[in-house]
Order: structure tokens, then C-alpha cells, then sequence
């Protein structure tokens, strides 16, 4: 079939051909004697094209005199007029490469051993889903066997009477009848004749044998009748009847029903894959299709992966991932398959058009999800990966809860308060961790975990829980400035990374076990009119410095905006969950900046898809995992779990055990009154490294320790910003840095003293 471009492919060529013959020599930087040159020269264009057909040089022409010092075999255009165009694709040139062992050196082995082989615990899921399925199709057949030899029973006559139709039919040669009428139609009588000899012969045949079966047949009954035991003869009805119940069953009512549905899921193929990538609307696919390509390079078979199929490849150049995940409900329809099914990803260690396909058999929701490992029975140490939920695999997605801040954002209803709930419950798991549990919400969802086991809890609200919670946030901050003292002052060969590790946390006498912070519907603390830049300025501290000491916050909120999750938390939060939302801007601000356009997008996830959210953490990209769920009695038995191990060790304190906490814990201070004490009328702009030294002198037990970017992320929640600063330093330096403006200062003073409770 002629391709569409061949129809301008001789002007083209032509056109290229006159191009590179007659106007190589008008050139932008050419004069015009040069030109009128041209126009008054005739050139011989077969001459022309056999000319610089010989030529090994492509630059070189047939009309240029090589010069008195170009060396052999150059043209004159090279030794000439530097302006002159050269070509930069040789013909006689052949595109460079990897040779063979290059590119077997770069080669991608596949495992030898399936995946699920090698890993213990996906082979004890599979081998105990095998038995479970046998096991139930055995015992749901055993159950309505009564049932089935019944409706076999009540079908044995009229499988009896289609027995003995279709011998009579066989017998009398009933199937070549049709045959035989159409001779006669036709008015063959010599094939006719034919026909009904052979018609004939058949007829007496069949009846012999007939007979000859139905004497050995009667015989062999009446043997049984009279010799064989009852068992035997009860048996041998039996079989006879449930023979002719079978024969006389109906098309659309089988005896026996299935008893496991099993998921009627297209095997993925080629064709099918080259087909949705061309539905989904993307030009470069289709217009190499429409050239008779593929559109997309297969670069492994497509195999079974898990509970689905994979297919991997390169898109065309120009085509990212990003562009066909923009397009994944487009894709699902060209696949045919649900949209929970359909699942493109990009591998990390491919270019950004290595597209990963993978098509599940049911959706994520529907596909029956493995128990959890700690359901029953076993504990935890932090410091450790643990599984929390299951990717679309069904494989176990694993979460280290140390040396993290993690956020969880989700619009109502889609299971943050669930998310966090469960991680609480691993952290609970661990005998050392202390735990600190606010429930801004107010309506009981952390209960489980806060009369089982936390430190510190609080439900709802109201002005006392705010005071509680503040109370807490104020020993925390100074838990976290004793902790850094103490790992300061640790041996390099205890501590040698400077931060927590597991053998450190169990001495209890050092006082670094893990603290694990869980607080849902975090708004409220950043948004409260008296505190809550305080909170914000604390938990903004927490969220930097408390990872290397032990101390982990995880804020839940279905508001994720600048300010339910302020930029200084949700720019330093190393951990993230994020599950369905409704726009970019909340999807960036849980997931990081950006995250939208390289299409990590938890808008895709549908309403149903409660528990599924994108996950960003462990050191690797983001993925899509789908939490286990626990409710409220699974929850109470994990928890109550938890606490039978931590009253066996003796390390139960605080709420779960009926304590109260101090009214105020920590010193209490007004920052923006310090501030303006250490910085007189007199100096209008001051350096933030001075405002530090000074705050230090005033109150060291609350400023100890502190650096010009504290001074900055401390201000920063009040509204006064930093700016470049010109000053002296001590050695008469004339410099700039960053500091404050003391008007700045005053205004935030004065703003916050004329709103009757603000901060």
C-alpha cells in the first residue's frame, strides 16, 4: 500500500537536490556579485548530481576549484569561502554504537527464581490462599451433594427419553437424512440409489449392535440383581440414574453451581496495549500509527505479575509517562477494564518514556487483601521497616516510623483518621515508644490507642484540650533541647552519627526512647486564635530537629492549605500520605511541590477508594499503597495487646494510667516582648545572629543554644520577615546579612495587642 508521503516524495527531492546544487552559494553572509554570479551560470544538473554522488566529501561540489594549498581530496568550498554551507549528515556515514559486549554488559538480567519464590512471605500468602480456595470448594460441593443428587434423580426420565431418541435416531440414520432429501429434490436418482444403499447398510448394523447391547446390557443387570450384594446393587442404580440425570440436564440450569466466582479479567496482549495507547489521544502515538508503526516499543514480554499482567516499554521520543497517566481513564477504557484495574507508572531507573503498564485482574478495592502480620501477635522495633498496607500487587508496602515527620491529608471520609490510627498502633507495638495523642476532631477515633497506651492524650476542642495540648507541645520543645544536650555529649563510638538508634533507646537511664506525636485534624492547633502560633512555631521545631532526637510528629488534616499545614512543616515533613483530594494545590502541599505536574496525582483516586493514597517516603518514589484496615474493635484488641506488653515491662505512663498532667510545663515566655527588650529604640535594623546572643543572655533556659535561623522560623509565624541587613561586624567589617526591621517588630506588637486573644 503506497504510504501518503510518497506522493511528495520526488518534489522533495527534487527540491532538496536544487537546493544543495544551485543556491548553496547564496548564503545570508554572501554579496551580491556573488549572487548575480549564480543567476548568470548555468548548471548541468545530471553533471551536478553524478559529481557529488563520486564524492567522498559530502561538502564537496562539482562547480568549486579546489585551492592552490587544499590538500587532496578536499574541496574548494572548505579551503574557500568559510561561509559556505556545509552538510552535516554524510551519507557514507553509519550511525555509532555499543558493540555486542557493550551492550551485554548493559544488559537487564531477569531473575532466574520468580519473585514470589524467593520471598518467604509472599510464598506462605500464596500457598495459604491455595489451600483456603480448595478447601472452601470442597466444603460448599460436600454441603449441596444431597442436593445435587436430587436434581439428577428428578432429571434421570428425561435424560432416560433423550437416550432412547437419540439410539432410535442413530439407529435409523437419522443424520443423513437431510442428505438424502436433497437428492430427492434435486431429482439425482442415481445418487439417490446410492445414498439409500448405504442407508441401508448402516440401518442394519446399528440394529445389531443395538441389540447385541441391549441382551448384555439386560444380562449384565439381571447378574447384578441376582448375585451381586446390596451396596453393590444400590451403587450400580445409583450410577445409572445419576448417568441419565446428567444426559437430561438443561443448558441453562447446571446441577452444579460454582463456588468461587473467579474474576473473567482479558488476558493483556500486545494488540490490546497498542490499541488503548492509540485511543487515549496523545499525536506522537498516533501519528506513528497511522505511518503503520506501533507507537510504543515493547522492551520485555508481557508477563503475569502478581494478581495482573505487565507490560513495559519505550513511548516515543517526546513522551513522558506523565502524559499517558494524565489520560489513565481514557486508557482504562481502551483496555476495557475498570479504572482501579489500570495502573501506568514510570520506573525510576528508565528514562522518563519507559512507560510501566501493569493491568490488574480486579480492583484494588475489590481484590481480597492479605491479613496483617501484626493483627494477633508480634512486636516492633521502630527503627525497623514495617508493613502497613499493600501495594496494587497485593505486595506489603513497609513504613519506618524514626527519623521521619510525616503528613496525611485527604478530603472527609477517605480514611486519614484510619491511616493515622494504624501507624499508632505500630508505634504502640513498640514497648519503648511513648506516645502523645490528640483527637482534634473530638469524636473518639484515636480512643483506642490514647486510654490503652499513650503518654498523653486529648479528644475535642475546648479551651481545656487546647491548654493541655500546649502544656505537652511546651515539654516536648524542652524534651527535644535536653535530648540534643545528651546526644552532644555521647562517646563519637556510642553515638556515631549523632541521632537515636535502637541500641540507644533501650537505656532508659539516657531517656531517648522514641516519642511518636499523633494529631488529627491539625488545623485546629495552627488556626486557634490565642496559641496558635505558638503551636505552629513549635511543632514547625519538631518537625525539623525532632527526627535525629527520637521525636516523630504525624499531623492528619482534611484541609491541606497553607494554613492547616504552614510551609515551614509541610516543606520539612520527610513522610507523606495522601489520599484522595480534590485539586493541585492541596495535592502539592501534601505530596511537595511539583508533585502534580510529574503526575503524582491523588485526584485520580475515586470516591470508593477509601484507604488508598499516594506514599512518599522510605527513599524511594512515590507509591501507591492501599492501608490495611483495622476498625474500632480491631483497633481495641491491637491496642489492648500493646498494653499487656508495656505492663509486662513496666513502662506504662501518664494518661493510660489515670495521671494528670502539670498545668504548665516548661517555662513560659512572650517571644515578640523579648525580642523588642533586646533590641533598643535606637537600632532600627539588627542582625538575627545578635537578636540569638542576646536572647540567650536574657533567658538561657529558653534560648540556650539558639542561631540566627531560629530566630528566624521563631519570628516567621508572627509575620515578620527577614531581609538583607547591612551592619559592622565586630572586627569593623562592613557587611550584610540577614536580620529584622524593629518597625516590623512593633507592628506585629501592636497587631496582635488591638485583637482581643490573638497571639
Amino acid at each position: 500500500m503506497k504510504h501518503p508521503d510518497d506522493d511528495n516524495e520526488l518534489f522533495n527531492r527534487l527540491e532538496a537536490e536544487m537546493t544543495a546544487d544551485e543556491l548553496h552559494v547564496v548564503d545570508n553572509g554572501r554579496d551580491l556579485d556573488a549572487f548575480r554570479d549564480l543567476d548568470s551560470r548555468v548548471v548541468d544538473l545530471d553533471k551536478a548530481r553524478s559529481a557529488r554522488t563520486e564524492s567522498a566529501d559530502p561538502t564537496t561540489r562539482p562547480d568549486s576549484d579546489p585551492a592552490a594549498d587544499s590538500e587532496p581530496g578536499r574541496s574548494g568550498a572548505e579551503s574557500g569561502d568559510p561561509t559556505a554551507r556545509v552538510l552535516v549528515d554524510s551519507p557514507s556515514l553509519k550511525a555509532a554504537g555499543p558493540g555486542y559486549l557493550g551492550r551485554l554488559a548493559a544488559a537487564k538480567r531477569r531473575p532466574v527464581v520468580p519473585v514470589w519464590l524467593r520471598s518467604l512471605a509472599e510464598l506462605r500468602t500464596a500457598s495459604a490462599w491455595v489451600a483456603r480456595h480448595y478447601a472452601h470448594a470442597a466444603g460448599y460441593h460436600a454441603l449441596r451433594s444431597p442436593v445435587y443428587a436430587g436434581r439428577l434423580a428428578l432429571q434421570a426420565p428425561a435424560g432416560l427419553a433423550k437416550f432412547v431418541g437419540g439410539t432410535m435416531r442413530w439407529m435409523a440414520d437419522r443424520e443423513g437424512e437431510p442428505v438424502r432429501l436433497a437428492a430427492v429434490r434435486r431429482e439425482d436418482a442415481a445418487e439417490y440409489l446410492k445414498l439409500s444403499r448405504q442407508r441401508d447398510g448402516r440401518v442394519r448394523l446399528r440394529t445389531l449392535v443395538a441389540v447385541l447391547g441391549m441382551f448384555i446390557g439386560l444380562g449384565a443387570a439381571l447378574a447384578i440383581y441376582v448375585l451381586a450384594p446390596d451396596w453393590l446393587q444400590a451403587l450400580s442404580v445409583s450410577a445409572v440414574v445419576m448417568a441419565l440425570g446428567a444426559a437430561g440436564r438443561k443448558a441453562d440450569n447446571p446441577v452444579i453451581h460454582r463456588a468461587v466466582e473467579l474474576p473473567k479479567a482479558t488476558k493483556l496482549t500486545s494488540d490490546i496495549v497498542l490499541r488503548a495507547l492509540g485511543a487515549i489521544g496523545i499525536p506522537a502515538i498516533n501519528q506513528a500509527q497511522a505511518k503503520g508503526r506501533d507507537g510504543f516499543e515493547f522492551t520485555a514480554p508481557i508477563t503475569r505479575d502478581g494478581p495482573g499482567w505487565r507490560a513495559e516499554g519505550n513511548l516515543p521520543f517526546g513522551v513522558t509517562v506523565t502524559d499517558v497517566i494524565e489520560k489513565r481513564e481514557r486508557l482504562a477504557s481502551g483496555l476495557r477494564r475498570p479504572l482501579g484495574c489500570v495502573w501506568p507508572e514510570a520506573e525510576s531507573e528508565e528514562h522518563p518514556g519507559h512507560l510501566v503498564l501493569w493491568v490488574g485482574d480486579q480492583t484494588l478495592k475489590a481484590a481480597r487483601k492479605p491479613v496483617w502480620p501484626l493483627m494477633k501477635s508480634g512486636t516492633v522495633d521502630l527503627f525497623k521497616a514495617i508493613p502497613y498496607g499493600t501495594d496494587q500487587r497485593g505486595r506489603w508496602a513497609e513504613v519506618t516510623l524514626m527519623f521521619i515527620a510525616g503528613i496525611i491529608g485527604a478530603i472527609p471520609r477517605m480514611g486519614k483518621t484510619f491511616l493515622l490510627r494504624l501507624l499508632l498502633l505500630i508505634a504502640a507495638l513498640d514497648p519503648r515508644a511513648e506516645l502523645h495523642t490528640y483527637d482534634m476532631k473530638g469524636t473518639g477515633d484515636l480512643d483506642p490507642v490514647g486510654e490503652a497506651v499513650s503518654h498523653r492524650h486529648g479528644v475535642g476542642e475546648e479551651d481545656e484540650t487546647i491548654r493541655y495540648a500546649l502544656a505537652d507541645f511546651r515539654a516536648l520543645r524542652e524534651e527535644l533541647r535536653r535530648r540534643t544536650k545528651v546526644i552532644r555529649s555521647l562517646p563519637r563510638d556510642i553515638c556515631p552519627e549523632s541521632k537515636v538508634t535502637s541500641q540507644l533507646a533501650d537505656k532508659r537511664s539516657l531517656g531517648l526512647h522514641p516519642v511518636i506525636i499523633g494529631v488529627d485534624e491539625c488545623q485546629v492547633l495552627f488556626e486557634h486564635a490565642e496559641h496558635g502560633k505558638e503551636f505552629e512555631e513549635i511543632a514547625t521545631d519538631l518537625v525539623k530537629r525532632g527526627p535525629a532526637t527520637g521525636i516523630v510528629l504525624l499531623l492528619a488534616t482534611q484541609r491541606p492549605d497553607a494554613k492547616s499545614l504552614p510551609t515551614g512543616i509541610s516543606a520539612n515533613a520527610s513522610t507523606r500520605f495522601c489520599l484522595k483530594v480534590m485539586g493541585q494545590t492541596e495535592n502539592d502541599m501534601v505530596l511537595g511541590t511539583s508533585s502534580y505536574k510529574r503526575g503524582v496525582r491523588a485526584t485520580m483516586f475515586a470516591w470508593g477508594d477509601k484507604g488508598l493514597h499516594y506514599f512518599v517516603g522510605e527513599g524511594s518514589d512515590a507509591r501507591i499503597v492501599s492501608s490495611t484496615f483495622l476498625d474500632a474493635p480491631m483497633a481495641e484488641s491491637v491496642a489492648a495487646r500493646a498494653r499487656k506488653m508495656r505492663e509486662k515491662a513496666g513502662l506504662l505512663s501518664g494518661y493510660c494510667l489515670g495521671e494528670t498532667a502539670e498545668a504548665v510545663t516548661g517555662p513560659a515566655y512572650d517571644l515578640l516582648a523579648d525580642v523588642a527588650a533586646v533590641v533598643p529604640e535606637g537600632e532600627e535594623r539588627v542582625w538575627n545572629e545578635r537578636i540569638a546572643v542576646r536572647l540567650a543572655e536574657l533567658r538561657p533556659e529558653v534560648y540556650g543554644g539558639w542561631k540566627g535561623e531560629n530566630v528566624t522560623s521563631a519570628l516567621k509565624p508572627h509575620g515578620i520577615k527577614t531581609r538583607d541587613v547591612a551592619g559592622t561586624t565586630d572586627d569593623g567589617t562592613r557587611t550584610t546579612r540577614r536580620g529584622i526591621v524593629r518597625a516590623d517588630l512593633l507592628k506585629a506588637i501592636a497587631e496582635r495587642n488591638e485583637t482581643p486573644g490573638a497571639a
